[in-house]
Formats: C-alpha cells, sequence, structure tokens
C-alpha cells in the first residue's frame, strides 16, 4: 500500500507518517511538506497513492482543493484528512474524502480508516453485480446479464427497488401496466416474466437469488453486490457515487429517487 502525507508542519507531517507505518508496517510511506510538489509528483508518476493523507489548512493549496485535484487525476485514490479544525468535516464530506481525523491522530484511528476504506475484491467476485445509480444495470464477473425481455429486466429492478422486502404477483404486475385493469391477464404475464428471470439467473449459477411463497416473491440480498444497498448502510464511496438520479429508465423509482436526495442533501447541511 502506498500512501502520501501532506502537511505544512513538520512536526504534525512526521508524526502522521509514524502512526501510519505503526499501523500498517508494510505500506511505503512518502511524505510532503507542500501540496503543489505532491501534486506535481502525482502529473508525472503512473503510480499512484492508495491513500493521501493530508492537512487541510496549509499555505498555497489547500488540502481541499488539493483533494479536488488529486480526484482529477487518480479517482480511485482515497482521501483522509488529518487535522486540527473540526470545522472543515462538511466541507470534506462534499468533495467526497473517505475519512477526517482529528490531530494528533492515532494507529488504531489510521488502521480504523484504512480498513473501512480498503475493497475486498475477492467478496465481490462471488456476488451479482448490481448498479442502481444512474440506469439500472445487473453484471455478473465484468459483463452485462442479458435479459431476454426488458420488461423481465424491469421486474428485477423492482425486486432489488423493494430492498429484500417480498412483494405479490399483484403488485408486480400493478407497477409493470399501471394503466391497464385486466388483472387475470396481468397476472399470467408477470408468471411468464418470473419464470424467465428465474431462467436468466440459472444460466450465472445464481438461481438461489430469487424465492417465492405463498405467492410472494423477493430477493436474497447477501447475494448482491448493489450501490443502491452499499449507500443504504452507510458505505461512503456508494454515498458519494450517488449524483441525484437512480434507475432513470423507470418512472416509477422516482419516489426512492427523491428519498435518497433529500437524504443527501440533509447530510449536507443543504
Amino acid at each position: 500500500m502506498l500512501c502520501y502525507v501532506i502537511d505544512d508542519e513538520p512536526f504534525a507531517l512526521m508524526e502522521t507518517k509514524s502512526v501510519i507505518e505503526e499501523a500498517v508496517p508494510d505500506a511505503e510511506v512518502i511524505t510532503w511538506d507542500n501540496a503543489e510538489s505532491a501534486l506535481q509528483e502525482l502529473r508525472s508518476k503512473k503510480k499512484y497513492p492508495d491513500i493521501v493523507f493530508s492537512d487541510i489548512e496549509m499555505p498555497g493549496v489547500s488540502g481541499l482543493e488539493l483533494a479536488i485535484r488529486v480526484k482529477e487525476i487518480t479517482p480511485d485514490t482515497r482521501i483522509v484528512f488529518v487535522t486540527g479544525f473540526s470545522q472543515y468535516a462538511l466541507d470534506a464530506f462534499k468533495i467526497h474524502a473517505h475519512g477526517y481525523l482529528l490531530k494528533p491522530a492515532t494507529p488504531e484511528q489510521i488502521l480504523e480508516e484504512i480498513t473501512a476504506i480498503k475493497r475486498k475484491p475477492e467478496e465481490k467476485k462471488e456476488k451479482l453485480q448490481i448498479q442502481c445509480f444512474g440506469n439500472f444495470e445487473v453484471f455478473w464477473n465484468g459483463r452485462p446479464v442479458s435479459f431476454t425481455r426488458h420488461q423481465t429486466k424491469e421486474l428485477f429492478a423492482y425486486l432489488i427497488d423493494r430492498n429484500g422486502a417480498a412483494c405479490t404477483v399483484e403488485e408486480l404486475a400493478a407497477i409493470l401496466w399501471e394503466d391497464e385493469d385486466d388483472v387475470k391477464s396481468m397476472g399470467a404475464r408477470i408468471r411468464n416474466l418470473i419464470s424467465d428471470l428465474k431462467h436468466t439467473l440459472e444460466e450465472i449459477g445464481m438461481e438461489d437469488l430469487m424465492y417465492r411463497r405463498r405467492g410472494l416473491i423477493a430477493i436474497q440480498k447477501d447475494r448482491i453486490d448493489c450501490d443502491y444497498y452499499r449507500m443504504l448502510a452507510g458505505d461512503m464511496d456508494a454515498v458519494n457515487a450517488f449524483r441525484g438520479e437512480y434507475m432513470s429508465q423507470y418512472s416509477w423509482a422516482s419516489i426512492t429517487e427523491g428519498t435518497l436526495t433529500f437524504e443527501q442533501w440533509e447530510k449536507q447541511g443543504r
């Protein structure tokens, strides 16, 4: 793991470097006493840091401005602010920082931040990848899942939107064909779509993702890696990835979209 530490105060710079090395002994830690030098290094190198630990109040380029520029160069780099001023926490959230520590940081706090933002690709490979932000998309092993009918995909999207809660055939029919009154005909079509969805999931070995019982149908959340679910759980990567668009191709998704937007605005103090 490569870490940059940026702080214009020499003592604070070395102190933060020391606690990172204590928390993660195998980490490579490079220090900078000003943000501009660190940015120049980033622009000239192809090897980018996994995490940047930065002060906020610095002469020239501030830590907040630094974070924005770092994200432009290397979007996957995580930003953790280590500062003596608590009033910048809201600003840090708005620019998609992944952590915020008050000086002096401890090895335990550093390790907690690193653990929280570290990805575990081996776990994600075992799960169906669901994208809800923007358009609704489904991926398996990095490739889009092919649905034979667009309404099968929409049915699956609604089950995902239900967040693991069960729904009836009638509810699904009302969502997919809200302007129709022939309940008997709609029920038959929904059952065909459910059968089609089951076949699609069987083709990728995920047949146990969906379950039915006594006229109810739902999905098992523990087999899914979903940006929407991660946002609800407080994952900062997912929170920062939301840009006000949720399952954009489906009109019924506007209710959840509005709820997520309102909650994000509240957290940002808007």
